[in-house]
């Protein structure tokens, strides 16, 4: 009968991670010895040969393999079950959100506003940044949890739309011809001095606008619009970007919206199958309460 140890799986895929019982002795912070009799111990126990040992690194066999994705099962329903009974007890901890500028984190604002009241030890660490650095920092898992702007690819993620659009438009000043229209062109977003956005580049443009970067006068790219306003008031260009975000009230600035009327959504995004904190699962619970009745 296998009566094996939950702490024992988890020495095993470390092991598989690293591919090092050394390396994954640092990473688990228990001795190399230790270790290595342990995954013997395993292989008695399973009465198979996990793994194929080199001189500088060591590989999974056919049985290996298949006992690593079972382990990996297994653990992931424990922590979660685990979480779960632990959730409405004490949830404390941190959630990163990395997000865009969006209208839409309206949402996700007042869903920690009210998780705060339920949870006051939860803290919440939100970075504004980019869809790039959202994707990445998510991979790394750094972060919880990401809005990201529509389109994009989310082939790797579970998801929540937001509610709510944003609507495109040129960020000028206010002495700019351009500034005394109700609206703005495609035409005359091809004759301007432009401040384009970084996420998703050219191709971006032009599939939201139909537009080929190399046929446009670009001063400066940005990644958050709250900078590229500056090179606005500076004379540098009209920054295209979204409404809603700068506020234009007694300022030198104004927003014009283009037509054709372009409109971007955005979407909550976290990595498919990672397991959520106590604290993170939290935090969703609460935005999925705020979106009723939106559909995912």
């Amino acid at each position: 009968m296998v009566t094996m140890e939950l702490r024992v799986l988890r020495y095993f895929l470390m092991v598989v991670q690293e591919k090092n019982i050394s390396q994954a002795s640092e990473r688990l912070h228990v001795s190399q010895p230790t270790v290595s009799r342990q995954l013997k111990e395993l292989e008695a126990e399973l009465g198979t040969v996990l793994f194929e040992r080199g001189n500088r690194s060591i590989q999974l066999t056919a049985d290996g393999e298949y006992f690593a994705n079972q382990a990996k099962q297994i653990l992931s329903l424990t922590d979660k079950t685990l979480a779960n009974i632990h959730q409405e007890q004490d949830v404390r901890g941190a959630v990163y959100v990395g997000s865009a500028e969006a209208r839409s984190m309206l949402t996700v604002a007042q869903a920690i506003g009210h998780l705060n009241q339920r949870h006051p030890h939860v803290q919440i660490n939100l970075v504004s940044t980019d869809a790039s650095d959202i994707h990445q920092q998510l991979g790394s898992g750094v972060f919880d949890f990401g809005v990201v702007m529509e389109p994009t690819d989310k082939s790797d993620y579970d998801f929540l739309r937001l509610p709510g659009e944003s609507r495109w438009g040129l960020l000028v000043q206010n002495r700019s011809p351009l500034a005394q229209q109700a609206t703005v062109s495609l035409d005359d977003i091809a004759h301007a001095t432009l401040i384009l956005p970084q996420q998703g580049g050219s191709q971006r443009i032009h599939a939201l606008f139909g537009l080929d970067t190399a046929d446009l006068h670009v001063a400066a790219t940005y990644n958050l619009l709250y900078n590229a306003s500056l090179l606005v008031s500076a004379g540098v260009g009209s920054a295209l970007g979204l409404d809603g975000i700068i506020n234009t009230n007694q300022s030198d600035l104004t927003f014009v919206p283009l037509e054709p009327r372009t409109s971007s959504g955005s979407s909550l995004v976290w990595l498919k199958g990672q397991r959520l904190s106590t604290a993170a699962q939290a935090l969703l619970a609460q935005i999925r309460s705020e979106l009723t009745p939106v559909e995912n």
